[in-house]
């Protein structure tokens, strides 16, 4: 008998009404089902302001919220006025960005293979940092100086051999990588030397390097920090951004260190190995995961005898494709029923034409589930709607935001008529 969701895995202003319905920023799950449809995202904003703060105060030289877990107009406002500058990956997050009103000052530009085009809109619009990731990337950067853009500061990527305790498509820290130049190499050493000579294209300030994503083990933080210890302090550049990379819960089970203790272990890692330039972050998932229920309505209930019950909901992989990629795992529940015991194993898939289209391998849902209710994932903010797609011509879900009793739409659903809107043939663009 599988026990009722584990209220920590559910955003932080989640409650339950007398009827065992849940709340989020109090307002009903299911009324938002009915208002807004299904599938739909809903971010708690009070759970969203936490995190940012706390990273705010856990990295005082800076900390730049990782857009690419998940990005709106609303989301870079927020995390704006919480004190956060952005870390932005192509030339439609930086976009975006400005266009919600951040500074570009306030930005810093990241991408393994930034086009000519996307380094001309960032030095143009005078973002604040350009981690630069390639020597091609510096031929890019000479040939736009050469041609009369401002000279942008700059830091290097180093690639630093940390293997992280993680998924392998979420690696970014071992030697085996398409991001940075790499420390063992000598590729690091060479791109500073670079960009420091007479003619360089950027002002260089710092060094940046980051070992992957969904970290639970924090000394794998500080592992990272011994290994590229004696290179940061040869260099003297007074900047160093750690990345990103901390975990959170996915499922029942699973710990994560807060982010306290994440800069805590940074801070007190670079004062013991002599490590004086000023630490920066970028944290994303950490920010956005939890904060977040994806809200589903089933639609088939298929039962196999001897082989396994499969449950149809209305999304699937284009709006949280991660299991697919990964093989990630979630938690279900009813917030009909938030505290409803779960005795019932089934497969919950969506409704593409793919066998690999699930959502959660092993569910355990109440008992009572029927066609019709509202079926909840928690731990869905990051990289859901952010990876989203439109296989089989389906519109992507709408996004609100809750908080004090009340839902703002954020971004609106899909239609077909946006499906439709770059087709040179039937579209009006």
């Amino acid at each position: 008998m599988a026990a009722p969701i584990d209220h920590a895995l559910l955003p932080e202003t989640a409650t339950v009404a007398d009827d065992g319905g849940l709340l989020v920023g109090g307002v009903r799950l299911t009324d938002l089902a009915d208002t807004y449809g299904t599938p739909l995202f809903v971010y708690d904003e009070a759970h969203l302001r936490a995190r940012c703060r706390e990273a705010v105060a856990a990295f005082p030289g800076g900390v730049y919220y990782a857009t690419k877990a998940f990005l709106c107009g609303a989301m870079a406002r927020l995390a704006h006025e919480e004190g956060m500058r952005l870390d932005v990956a192509s030339g439609g997050e930086l976009g975006l960005a400005l266009r919600a009103g951040v500074p570009a000052a306030d930005l810093l530009l990241h991408g393994n293979n930034k086009s000519t085009e996307e380094l001309r809109e960032a030095l143009a619009a005078g973002v604040g940092r350009i981690v630069v990731d390639s020597f091609d990337e510096i031929d890019r950067l000479e040939g736009l100086v050469a041609d009369g853009l401002r000279r942008p500061a700059a830091l290097v990527r180093v690639t630093p051999g940390v293997e992280a305790h993680t998924h392998d498509y979420v690696s970014t820290g071992q030697e085996d990588s398409k991001f940075g130049f790499g420390l063992r190499d000598g590729a690091a050493e060479r791109a500073v030397a670079r960009l420091r000579a007479p003619g360089s294209p950027v002002d260089l300030v710092g060094l940046h390097v980051h070992i992957g994503s969904q970290i639970f083990r924090t000394d794998s933080f500080a592992r990272a920090m011994e290994v590229i210890a004696p290179f940061v302090r040869s260099c003297g550049l007074p900047e160093l951004n750690i990345g990103g990379g901390l975990g959170v819960a996915y499922v029942e089970g699973e710990t994560t260190e807060r982010i306290p203790a994440w800069g805590a272990r940074v801070a007190e890692a670079c004062r013991a190995l002599g490590i004086d330039a000023t630490v920066s972050a970028e944290p994303g998932r950490v920010i956005a995961a939890s904060a977040a229920v994806t809200l589903y309505t089933v639609g088939t209930v298929k039962d196999i005898p001897g082989v396994r019950t499969y449950v149809a909901v209305d999304g699937g992989m284009i709006d949280n494709p991660r299991p697919a990629l990964y093989g990630s795992e979630y938690e279900a529940f009813l917030p009909r029923a938030v505290g409803a015991d779960r005795p019932r194993a089934v497969r919950v898939v969506g409704k593409h034409c793919e066998s690999g289209d699930v959502l959660l391998h092993e569910a355990a849902v109440p008992a009572d589930l029927a066609v019709g209710d509202v079926l909840a994932t928690p731990v869905t903010g990051a990289y859901g709607f952010a990876m989203g797609s439109n296989y089989n011509r389906m519109p992507r879900p709408a996004v609100v935001f809750v908080a004090d009793g009340r839902a703002r739409l954020v971004v609106r659903r899909e239609t077909d008529a946006d499906l439709l809107r770059t087709d040179a043939l039937l579209g009006d663009g």
